[in-house]
């Protein structure tokens, strides 16, 4: 990387310098703005007295947000993996709606989407302890996904199942018109959430859905004790601010020297 990539790698990607924590304060101030603005626009009293300067606003950021993406790509080893990475599509989706709403009507309200560029108020402030925690939550999520998947297609399978018996048993004159419907039924009985919108009538079918409900609760717990245990044997040291300059990976150790991931000088 040339010397003006690195200066600039480091005022947009890191924040331990005061350069780079200025450069990510406005960023934010600017995503909070610019949400604000849209969140304005949506009610009709401001919209008529104001949509001329909210729209400005909407498009000034939007082609500050546009250059600061194009920045991010240019100092970077590989622009590619940061485009396809989690913040690179949230930049890019950031800006996207603002130029859809000039051939399509509504798509401006889409920008709330920025917020997810909040996340980044972690790093920027320097709070350890939540982006230690953060980290801790995304090892528990990727470590019980094979679990949770397996957990939820057995919980799919006796939803279907639960499903076709109370439309065998109720039938449509109960309201359980088709296998799909009942299903639906089964689902929002066993998350405990119970619409009303159909109800067994039949003693068979009422002894059934008594029997989902309490199934309804007990499966909550196997996910929860999945996580659960995953957060534990997840929690980690503190890790740096650091940003690699080429996969743009965070979370690395205080006193790394080199990228964990792909072993590129920090």
């Amino acid at each position: 990387m040339r010397p003006w990539q690195q200066r600039l790698h480091e005022i947009i990607f890191e924040a331990d310098t005061p350069a780079g924590k200025a450069f990510d304060v406005v960023l934010l101030l600017l995503i909070v703005i610019s949400v604000v603005a849209v969140m304005l626009e949506s009610v009709g009293e401001y919209r008529q007295r104001w949509g001329s300067i909210l729209r400005v606003i909407e498009w000034v950021i939007t082609i500050l947000f546009s250059v600061e993406y194009l920045a991010r790509l240019v100092c970077v080893r590989r622009p590619l993996h940061y485009a396809t990475s989690f913040f690179g599509i949230v930049d890019v989706l950031s800006v996207i709606p603002t130029y859809l709403a000039i051939l399509f009507e509504g798509p401006q309200y889409l920008l709330v989407i920025r917020t997810l560029r909040l996340v980044r108020v972690f790093r920027i402030f320097k709070l350890h302890q939540y982006v230690s925690e953060a980290n801790a939550l995304a090892y528990a999520l990727k470590a019980t996904r094979t679990k949770v998947s397996v957990f939820l297609l057995i919980v799919m399978t006796i939803v279907l199942i639960l499903g076709s018996a109370m439309y065998l048993i109720e039938g449509e004159e109960n309201g359980f018109s088709s296998i799909p419907k009942s299903v639906y039924w089964a689902v929002v009985t066993m998350t405990t959430v119970g619409y009303g919108d159909i109800s067994p009538q039949t003693p068979v079918g009422q002894t059934i859905a008594a029997l989902a409900m309490i199934l309804g609760y007990s499966i909550i717990i196997v996910p929860t004790g999945i996580f659960s245990v995953e957060i534990i044997m997840a929690q980690k040291h503190e890790v740096s601010t650091q940003s690699c300059p080429a996969c743009t990976r965070e979370g690395h150790d205080v006193d790394a020297v080199f990228c964990k991931y792909c072993g590129t000088r920090l």
